[in-house]
């Protein structure tokens, strides 16, 4: 038991709890019944990839605050280079769990994004708070947004390179999406290339791309750099749109599930931590900023976690759909919509082939059962349906009611 719960519960109340069982008492009290009884963890230290992203914020915050304790695990934060890299650590089991791109769990589950195995996503870590840089060159010739790139590309003739993070993953989806609304076909109007979230910066420097997508502070830290200006930020593509997610393979959460429940738990405590106050958002930064998690300034950071942003060319603006990682459980909630959206896409990209059972997948995949488990130890609020509807930047609206129709609705597509 850790110390503090050993200073908030007397000896009397862990012995009522223990003869009552866990129904209907507080998330303390039933970190003790987990702990002692059935229910508990399965396997107590749990080791979870990340990339150094400002939104593997709550996994590290709960290791650094000690959340994970309360349920009875301890998370092992391990920094890795690649998403391909937080692929293959998760499928072979050298990582219990990972961050990761939502999309990215969706074709390894299919086999689009590498060796096919069985993947299981427990919850979302956040929402919004990508964007889509051009260099300053494109910039410094008009280019500052989707209608000026598709003039200029249209007038200035040559071999364009966008840089996205991994071939199935949100950011590619992020950067298709926005071409192709903008009138660009991705895969016949431009060269795109792969390059992991930390280099991109570099890559960009030394004229390797003229424009990427990515997850921050990447983005502001190209503006810091003067290399680089903010084009597009995600949520303007799809408000409160999913990202990364906490995912490990199904084999895992079928052997695991109690140590899956007591880790999502951790975590949903310390992204709810995130979001209470300015001052619970500056200490994040502060403490992801350090070269063991993100390796880059505070003010990398902290501006646009708090919807402080700048484009790099004299704009300013509050935005209020920045980063969040909980929202009380709206963040969180593993929608089956979220995930059959990624299907959508890939099959409009020729990341797959066929139409999949885009309902039966998602099913497979997300596990509700375990988030609600832990969303009520967390006392997170738990939405009434899997489903969510959102109209994206061009107007067109996913429920995930027809995905088959909607994939094949899009004029630019393969």
């Amino acid at each position: 038991m850790t110390e503090l719960l050993k200073s908030s519960l007397t000896r009397r109340t862990v012995l009522q709890v223990a003869a009552v069982g866990a129904t209907g008492i507080s998330p303390a009290l039933r970190a003790v019944v987990y702990a002692q009884g059935s229910d508990a963890p399965e396997k107590k230290e749990v080791k979870i990839g990340f990339i150094p992203l400002t939104d593997c914020a709550s996994i590290v915050m709960a290791s650094v605050l000690g959340i994970d304790k309360k349920y009875g695990v301890t998370i092992v934060p391990s920094k890795e280079a690649s998403w391909a890299s937080i692929r293959d650590k998760v499928t072979t089991g050298e990582n219990d769990m990972t961050h990761m791109l939502l999309g990215q769990a969706y074709g390894v589950h299919l086999g689009a994004g590498g060796t096919k195995k069985d993947m299981a996503v427990l919850m979302t870590l956040n929402h919004n708070g990508q964007a889509i840089t051009l260099s300053k060159k494109l910039a410094d010739k008009g280019a500052v947004d989707g209608p000026s790139l598709a003039k200029l590309m249209a007038t200035d003739k040559r071999e364009y390179t966008f840089a996205q993070t991994f071939p199935t993953g949100t950011h590619a989806m992020w950067l298709y999406y926005w071409l192709a609304a903008n009138g660009i076909n991705p895969m016949k109007d431009a060269k795109v290339i792969t390059v992991p979230p930390p280099q991109m910066v570099a890559n960009m420097r030394v004229g390797n791309m003229d424009g990427f997508c990515v997850g921050e502070p990447w983005n502001h830290r190209a503006i810091i750099d003067g290399i680089g200006i903010t084009a597009q930020t995600t949520q303007d593509i799809w408000k409160d749109h999913p990202e990364k997610v906490l995912a490990t393979t199904g084999d895992f959460a079928k052997k695991m599930p109690n140590t899956c429940r007591a880790v999502t738990a951790a975590i949903l405590e310390a992204g709810k931590w995130i979001d209470a106050s300015l001052s619970n958002k500056t200490k994040m930064a502060e403490t992801i900023a350090d070269k063991s998690y993100v390796n880059t300034s505070v003010d990398a950071i902290n501006q646009r976690i708090l919807g402080r942003y700048q484009n790099g060319l004299g704009k300013t603006w509050d935005d209020p759909n920045f980063m969040k990682f909980s929202s009380d459980g709206f963040v969180n909630f593993p929608y089956l919509s979220d995930g059959m959206w990624f299907l959508t896409q890939h099959k409009r990209w020729g990341l797959i082939k066929d139409h999949p059972d885009y309902l039966a997948v998602a099913k497979q995949i997300s596990q509700i059962d375990i988030y609600k488990q832990a969303a009520t130890a967390a006392k997170i609020g738990i939405p009434k349906d899997a489903m969510r509807s959102s109209k994206l930047m061009d107007g067109v609206v996913w429920d995930g009611k027809d995905p088959a129709r909607y994939a094949d609705s899009f004029k630019i597509k393969t």
